[in-house]
């Protein structure tokens, strides 16, 4: 039975990543710790619990940051609505978070679950906030698999940079900069064939579960916004995109292993996941950030290509 430990801002596409972890069959679910994001601190940690009762769960939940490290959050209101669930007045959910805050329960769950999954579905705030309290957690996480950023593509809030990561970018410098073993699961797989059209969404709804039926429900407003977005039709699911890779490593396709760097200092390129693919960084005629990521010796898994029929296959099994 394998562990996962969650940090998430929950919201649409959020919620269905939970319900792919929650009902998959070898997996146990430690903790969901909720970070400001994609909506508030209080609406995450609502979805959160209204989505773990969907799944007859009672997972504990632990809430995390209000805020970026340093900047004022910006919400993603606009693509997931105003509650995050697309607008449609889902009821409370019936427990309330732990009392016990998310970067305390992150240290602690670590160290009581060492070689556990941690899987990132938001700005990355609550880890680096983790790491800063107690270094010696990054020895001890077995998979440390990150849904954000865009390398080598274009991004989706800016034409340079993933929301998770432009949205607290000081975070996200911090958290690649450690030990942690980062697999970093970007927007751009959960594109193209990932996508799932109108047949695959109909097909979805016909198992006629409440879990397909929520999973499709509150990403109304997000399909729409992804059209918006792209010009594309179809549910793009860049969270349970990750989370296929979190259940199943196979489902990312083709990996490397680069040294990534997070821009913070620039508004044009904020947030941007610059990924030395071709290792140039050994150049010594490059900038001095770059060579501080090279002596540090940290790099991440960058995945590229991905097995969007295993996805989708994996998606249905969890909401049938």
């Amino acid at each position: 039975m394998r562990t996962l430990l969650i940090d998430t801002d929950t919201a649409s596409d959020d919620a269905v990543a939970l319900i792919m972890a929650l009902n998959a069959p070898d997996v146990r679910v430690c903790g969901l710790t909720t970070v400001a994001g994609n909506v508030g601190i209080e609406q995450a940690t609502r979805n959160a619990l209204y989505t773990a009762e969907i799944c007859g769960s009672n997972v504990p939940v632990f809430v995390g940051a209000p805020a970026p490290l340093t900047r004022a959050l910006e919400d993603a209101h606009w693509f997931h609505g105003r509650d995050g669930f697309g607008d449609h007045n889902y009821p409370a959910p019936a427990r309330s978070a732990h009392s016990e805050p998310a970067v305390e329960a992150i240290c602690r769950l670590v160290h009581a679950e060492p070689g556990l999954t941690l899987v990132t579905l938001g700005p990355l705030t609550n880890i680096a906030l983790a790491l800063a309290r107690d270094p010696a957690i990054a020895g001890k996480v077995g998979r440390c698999v990150v849904m954000g950023g865009a390398p080598c593509c274009e991004g989706n809030v800016t034409p340079a940079a993933e929301y998770n990561i432009w949205v607290d970018p000081e975070a996200a410098r911090a958290v690649f900069r450690s030990a942690l073993p980062i697999e970093m699961v970007g927007w751009h797989v959960s594109r193209g064939a990932s996508v799932l059209n109108e047949a695959e969404i109909a097909d979805i709804l016909a198992l006629g579960t409440a879990k397909a039926r929520f999973a499709i429900e509150c990403n109304s407003r997000a399909k729409e916004a992804y059209f918006t977005q792209t010009g594309e039709r179809g549910l793009s699911l860049a969270d349970p995109a990750a989370m296929a890779v979190a259940l199943d490593r196979a489902i990312g396709t083709s990996w490397s292993r680069h040294f990534v760097e997070i821009e913070t200092r620039s508004e044009l390129t904020r947030g941007m996941t610059v990924v030395d693919r071709l290792n140039v960084t050994h150049d010594a005629s490059n900038r001095a950030a770059w060579r501080e990521a090279l002596e540090s010796g940290v790099k991440a898994d960058v995945c590229w290509t991905f097995d969007a029929a295993g996805f989708k296959a994996m998606l249905r099994r969890a909401l049938g």
